[in-house]
């Protein structure tokens, strides 16, 4: 072979191994850029799996993320330890005595002849004296009679049973042993255990039958009494707890946002007592919130009262409006009215379908 030839050939070899080291370089270089594609794509977040359900959560158990919920100062509030016996929440049954003594009372029939209203009456007699109430008690009562008036037509509400005394109690449970010879009784309380000493109740009849069911055209009262603040105080299913047989013409005052959960919720005043301050104290991680069915968002929380002294101090959030009631058991429940700014006139009070604690509807 010549060495022209040689010189060729050799120029080939070379020309083939440079083409097929820059073909390997480029594949290199293309794998190595397919597996970084790979694994930018298995990186990427997972979506959800359409047979994945989320747990359920309850209202109460369900809370606002930190980042949605802005942080809330409070202030120390202070206010007699032996008003835990007082306030529109406390809880009189057989277990827990009424402590009577400075109720606020006004006169229905009084207080009906000066606002003019001749809608309902009330029975006075000369056992009891006049019917009275207390007072707080008396405009929401009075409105949401009218209230059932606008709705029915009907005028004939009578108010035999709201304040009485300890020794009128007494006289009335007496009475309902020797009409029914038993040792004790399911339809009169006890004196001292009855609310009816609270002022903060009242019973309803009729006119002419004397006979109130809450059925029919009455049962507009069942309803919407939570509206006004009110509930059923023995319903129907919760003797057991309540030890006093349904009556559905015994009407309780707690205020509005504690009548409207209970009503929503299905909850005797027993059980939402014991609910509060089980699951809501104030140091706790959780707070009652919800809101009612008129917009207004509330905290509800339980503070155990200091019985070792004379004052018991309350946190409560800067800048809100609040109320504060005994429960008559161990403390004190504060509401807080969320979207209620606190004013000098009306800042707490010792004694409205429901959204979950994060605000969104159930």
């Amino acid at each position: 072979m010549s060495k022209q030839s040689q010189a060729s050939k050799e120029k080939s070899i070379q020309r083939t191994k440079t083409l097929f080291e820059v073909f390997l370089i480029v594949a290199v270089i293309a794998g190595g850029g397919y597996i970084i594609k790979g694994i930018n794509q298995r990186s990427e977040t997972v979506g959800n799996s359409t047979h994945y359900a989320p747990p359920e959560i309850s209202d109460e158990e369900e809370s606002a993320t930190e980042d949605e919920t802005p942080k809330v100062i409070y202030e120390n509030h202070n206010v007699m330890t032996k008003d835990e016996f007082h306030g529109n929440l406390i809880l009189v049954n057989e277990n827990y005595h009424y402590y009577s003594g400075d109720e606020k009372l006004v006169s229905i029939t009084e207080m009906n002849e000066q606002k003019g209203r001749t809608l309902f009456s009330a029975v006075d007699d000369e056992t009891n004296g006049k019917m009275m109430i207390v007072d707080e008690v008396y405009e929401p009562m009075a409105s949401m009679i009218f209230d059932f008036y606008e709705a029915t037509q009907l005028s004939n509400i009578i108010i035999y049973g709201a304040y009485r005394s300890k020794e009128f109690q007494q006289k009335l449970y007496e009475d309902d042993l020797a009409q029914t010879g038993r040792e004790d009784s399911t339809r009169v309380a006890k004196a001292g255990y009855s609310e009816h000493e609270s002022g903060l109740a009242f019973d309803f009849t009729t006119y002419p039958d004397y006979d109130y069911q809450g059925t029919g055209e009455y049962a507009w009262f069942t309803q919407n009494c939570y509206r006004y603040g009110f509930i059923i105080r023995y319903p129907e299913g919760k003797e057991s707890i309540t030890k006093i047989q349904s009556e559905p013409w015994h009407f309780r005052y707690v205020g509005k946002p504690h009548a409207y959960y209970m009503t929503k919720k299905n909850l005797c005043l027993e059980e939402y007592i014991d609910m509060i301050i089980k699951n809501y104290y104030y140091q706790s991680d959780s707070h009652l919130k919800f809101t009612d069915d008129e917009g207004q968002s509330y905290e509800i929380y339980f503070v155990l009262a200091d019985d070792l002294t004379e004052i018991t101090t309350i946190p409560v959030p800067s800048g809100k409006k609040f109320e504060v009631s005994g429960t008559n058991v161990n403390g004190f429940i504060v509401t807080v009215y969320m979207d209620g700014e606190k004013s000098e006139t009306t800042t707490e009070e010792t004694i409205d379908e429901d959204r979950d604690n994060d605000g969104q509807t159930v």
